[in-house]
């Protein structure tokens, strides 16, 4: 018998499916590996209660069964508790502290080679990165957990697997590959027993063909996520499914059904007692609100910020407190708005920048262990030398032919040494270099500037100025501000890559929309000096890179072009191929350079100047530009000449 087309897809289908459904059998060995002692279960099914509700319950309970895990003598056991640790550090927004106790947890399973624990602490490291928004960062994780879980067969790992990748790239907004990734968790959800991951999945499609507006597609998901969470274990999603149901409905128009059903998720979370949950409900209630009654929203803005003072949760009480602003001042009422603008600036230094100060740190420690280890294979070559003439002393006396010798082997090594020694020498001097660069910018371009918003600040508290002033001066100071922190995330950028090297994630890039994406950051600024920009890439002309790379790229190149270019000038942009690689231009009519600028652009040697419109900047850009280029496998090039304007070229594979 011949098997034709539709019944060799219908025979292949039942294969995988068959596959997936052994995946459970195959896979129990390995959850087999270790089962968690019944007392320390009763420990953690307590901590994952009282996690989003009662942290300090949660605290006790995880104490309690990390002492009880010790005393046992069980290293998984062990891990467990610090898993718990850390996500109650991660529901109060302190990722920095969640992240070291994943960490920790990750080094026992690693030491006991227990597989299982190992795929689910590198998903929780990938859910901190997530949160954080770095989503290339947190796919590797998921990636990494994917292929473990695989490799050991494990369905529900597999399941959670997919199901984080598709978050990863939902938080890129690359919806076609986050539905991919989803689709294949639904699939494998069918073949195992009932869990919250189905309700995530549902959920995550929700949002999914919300945002690109399939409303039909995200309403049957949401309804069918809700209809399955009745359960009193499920309460939690049970009200974010509702919650970004009613979104579905604000957007459609719905907006009294929209908020009958915030309503109802609200009661639901007050009875859970799950702070969390409530404040997402409260914050879905004050959007909807916002546009028709303002106050009625900043009624429901105020009682969030209420449960993030209540449970420290930083990260959302100044993203609350900056919708606070933006409302009051709509209304009029400035004063309140400065206060709140205060407050939110004070928790930012405070507790959200905290973070990047402790990244700072760690580079400068890590540059002060590499200055102390190249000093020591200094010290080493040179006792190695001072050994060798010593030997060479004492041979002296006894063999005359055999000091000859050594003498010609003793050359030849010093040479060697002296080789060494040298390269070590220039390793020290690139060190010195690089903290020199790194502390000149702390110093000059991010040191006075901040003291000048400083004084900026005390001029708008003491009242010196009027309403208009007042209100032209805070917008310049926001704009500053957001320069200024622009820089400070280069410099860190930068020195990640100095110190850890580039990981890359390399993707299919349209490039015509994806300049025209970035462009869309600097409107304002072409709109305020009239320059004419032109995007001439076709729509059909792709390259393979990382995207996070690519965008920093363009945004770097674009922006240099509209700081050095006067008003009424132009900007074009336009891509040529060249046979595996594809030229991506940005020409400017700006005021070009010498010859014995390009030559030093992008390295150390590059001095910042000033735009046409006095715009500030750093030398930092344009190297992690070359830096980002050169690890996807491309090139980078200028060609300029003083007062005709500029051409920077880089090259990357072609799609």
């Amino acid at each position: 018998m011949i098997l034709r087309g539709p019944k060799i897809k219908q025979l292949l289908r039942s294969i995988a499916l068959l596959v997936f459904l052994l995946l459970p059998i195959f896979g129990a060995a390995f959850q087999k590996a270790y089962r968690l002692n019944p007392q320390l279960k009763v420990y953690d099914s307590l901590v994952s209660r009282y996690r989003y509700f009662k942290p300090d319950s949660a605290l006790y309970f995880m104490n309690q069964g990390l002492e009880l895990a010790t005393k046992l003598n069980d290293a998984n056991g062990k891990a467990v508790m610090l898993n718990q640790w850390g996500m109650i550090y991660d529901n109060k927004g302190n990722y920095q502290e969640s992240r070291e106790k994943y960490l920790q947890a990750l080094k026992i399973y690693q030491k006991t080679g227990y597989v299982k624990g190992i795929s689910a602490v590198n998903i929780r490291l990938g859910v901190v990165e997530n949160r954080k928004g770095n989503h290339d960062k947190a796919i590797a994780y998921f990636l990494k957990a994917l292929a473990i879980s695989e490799k050991n067969n494990y369905a529900y790992g597999i399941m959670e697997a997919n199901l984080t990748v598709a978050e990863g790239f939902l938080g890129q907004k690359n919806y076609p590959i986050a539905l991919k990734y989803l689709k294949k968790a639904e699939f494998i959800s069918d073949t195992i027993p009932f869990s919250n991951l189905n309700l995530n999945i549902y959920n995550n499609f929700g949002v999914i063909y919300r945002d690109i507006k399939k409303y039909d597609l995200a309403e049957y998901y949401l309804k069918k996520g809700i209809a399955l969470s009745s359960n009193i274990k499920y309460q939690g999603l049970n009200i974010t499914l509702t919650n970004n149901l009613a979104s579905v409905y604000a957007r459609t128009g719905k907006k009294q059904q929209a908020i009958a059903l915030q309503k109802e998720a609200l009661k639901k979370a007050k009875e859970i007692q799950n702070f969390l949950r409530e404040i997402e409900v409260l914050l879905g209630l004050a959007e909807n609100y916002k546009d028709t009654d303002s106050k009625k929203a900043l009624a429901y803005y105020k009682d969030a910020l209420n449960l993030t003072r209540k449970n420290n949760a930083y990260k959302r009480q100044v993203e609350i407190l900056n919708q606070m602003v933006i409302l009051y001042r709509k209304e009029g009422n400035y004063k309140e708005a400065l206060t709140l603008k205060e407050e939110e600036k004070n928790l930012a230094d405070s507790f959200l920048y905290k973070d990047i100060d402790s990244r700072i740190s760690d580079l400068q420690a890590q540059y002060e262990l590499a200055k102390s280890q190249a000093r020591v294979k200094e010290l080493q070559y040179s006792n190695t030398q001072q050994n060798l003439r010593s030997t060479i002393i004492l041979s002296v006396a006894v063999f005359v032919m055999i000091i000859l010798v050594f003498m010609v082997f003793n050359n030849r090594r010093n040479r060697k040494f002296n080789q060494l020694l040298s390269k070590a020498n220039q390793e020290l001097k690139e060190s010195n270099s690089v903290k020199d660069k790194l502390f000149s910018v702390l110093a000059h371009d991010l040191r006075g500037p901040f003291a000048a918003i400083i004084n900026l600040l005390s001029m708008v508290k003491d009242g010196y100025l009027d309403e208009r002033e007042k209100n032209e001066l805070i917008d310049k100071i926001t704009q500053n501000s957001t320069t200024y922190l622009d820089t400070l995330n280069d410099l860190v950028k930068w020195g990640e890559t100095q110190i850890k090297g580039l990981r890359i994630n390399p993707q299919p890039i349209a490039l015509a929309q994806e300049v025209e994406l970035n462009k869309e950051f600097l409107s304002v600024l072409i709109e305020d000096k009239n320059i004419s920009f032109s995007n001439e890439i076709l729509p059909h002309v792709a390259v393979l890179a990382d995207k996070a790379h690519f965008d920093l790229i363009i945004r770097n190149l674009l922006s240099n072009a509209v700081k050095f270019t006067n008003t009424g000038g132009s900007i074009k942009v336009f891509a040529e191929d060249e046979s595996q690689y594809i030229r991506i231009t940005v020409k400017d009519t700006g005021i070009g350079m010498s010859a014995d600028k390009q030559s030093r652009i992008f390295n150390f040697e590059n001095i910042s100047l000033a735009g046409t419109g006095n715009e500030k900047g750093n030398s930092l850009g344009l190297i992690l530009c070359k830096e980002y280029v050169l690890a996807n496998k491309g090139t980078i090039s200028v060609k300029s000449k003083k007062g005709e304007g500029s051409e920077f070229s880089f090259t990357l594979p072609k799609a």
